[in-house]
C-alpha cells in the first residue's frame, strides 16, 4: 500500500539514516516525518503519545511499529525482498549467515567506539587528539547527546567555545574554566581509549576486505549498509579520515559503498533542525 511506510526522526540520526539508506536501496516509497531527537520533552504531544518515551526513531510499515533501526532494516529487506537490491539479505543460509556476523560486528564492536571518537572531538582541538602527547587545551567545541535505541548515542555538535579563560581568577568564570578544562581531559581520555578500540576493528575489516570485495561478500548487503552513518562521520573529519585512507583495502570499501546512491540521497535530506519541524 503506497504511503504505508512511516519514518519519523531526524535523517541527521545515525540510526534514522541507516533505515533510510536501506529503504532507498529496497526501492520502498515511505513519508518521512521530521523529529528533532534533541528537543525531548518540548516535543508535541502527538508524537509522545505515538512513543512516550520519545525514542529518536519510530519506524511505522502498516501495522508493525519498530524502534530499533538494525531490527528495522532487517524487517525492510526480508518483506521487500522481491524489489529493489535483491542481495542486502542475502539468497541462502550461508550468506545470510554471514551478513548476520558482520551486522553483530558493526553492532558491537564498531558502532560504540565510533561513535564515542566522533564525540570527543567535538570538544578536542586538533593538538589535543594525538594519543602520545600530553596535555589538553582548555578550548573545544560543544555537544550534546541523546542515547538512542540500538544502545549507541546520537550528538549533535557545534563550534562555539565554552566559556572562561585559562587564566581566569576565580568566582564562576573560573569555575567554568576549570570545569571546561576537566571536560576536555576526559574527552582526551575517551578519545585514546576509543580510537584504540577503533584502530582493532579495522584491522579486522582490512583483513576481511582483502579477501572479499565486501564485508559479508563479493555483494553489498545490510553488513556494509549498517556502517554507513558512523563511518560517514569518521570521514567527515580529517582527524579521523585517515583512519579509513590510511588502510588500502579499508579505503577503498568506503570509496565504493559512501558512494552509493542511496546514501547519497539520504545525505541530501540532512539538514540543521528546524523550529518548523514537526514534532
Amino acid at each position: 500500500m503506497p504511503g504505508a511506510v512511516k519514518v519519523f526522526g531526524s535523517p541527521s540520526s545515525a540510526e534514522v539514516a541507516r533505515v533510510l539508506a536501506c529503504l532507498f536501496e529496497k526501492d520502498v516509497e515511505f513519508q518521512l516525518i521530521r523529529v528533532d531527537s534533541f528537543r525531548g520533552s518540548k516535543r508535541m504531544p502527538q508524537y509522545l503519545k505515538l512513543q512516550p518515551h520519545g525514542e529518536a526513531l519510530t519506524f511505522e510499515d502498516g501495522n508493525v511499529t519498530l524502534v530499533e533501526s538494525r531490527k528495522i532494516i532487517r524487517h525492510i529487506a526480508d518483506k521487500y525482498k522481491n524489489q529493489g537490491n535483491p542481495d542486502l539479505i542475502g539468497m541462502g543460509a550461508l550468506e545470510r549467515s554471514s551478513i548476520e556476523q558482520w551486522l553483530q560486528t558493526e553492532a558491537q564492536s564498531f558502532d560504540v567506539p565510533s561513535a564515542d571518537v566522533v564525540y570527543s572531538l567535538a570538544y578536542l582541538p586538533a593538538a589535543t587528539t594525538q594519543p602520545n602527547k600530553g596535555g589538553a587545551a582548555a578550548d573545544g567545541g560543544r555537544c550534546e547527546e541523546e542515547k538512542n535505541d540500538d544502545g549507541g548515542r546520537d550528538r549533535r555538535y557545534s563550534s562555539q567555545r565554552q566559556g572562561g579563560g585559562a587564566g581566569a581568577g576565580g568566582g564562576r568564570d573560573g569555575q567554568m574554566a576549570a570545569a571546561h578544562r576537566q571536560k576536555v581531559e576526559e574527552m582526551r581520555q575517551l578519545f585514546e581509549k576509543s580510537s584504540k578500540e577503533l584502530n582493532k576493528v579495522l584491522d579486522i575489516y582490512e583483513q576481511r576486505l582483502e579477501e572479499a570485495e565486501y564485508l559479508a561478500g563479493d555483494k553489498f548487503t545490510l553488513a556494509d549498509l549498517s556502517h554507513l552513518p558512523n563511518a560517514d562521520r569518521l570521514a567527515a573529519d580529517p582527524r579521523t579520515l585517515r583512519m579509513l585512507q590510511s588502510r588500502r583495502n579499508v579505503s577503498r570499501w568506503w570509496a565504493d559503498v559512501s558512494g552509493r546512491e542511496s546514501w547519497k540521497q539520504v545525505k541530501s535530506l540532512n539538514r540543521p533542525p528546524s523550529a518548523e519541524a514537526p514534532f
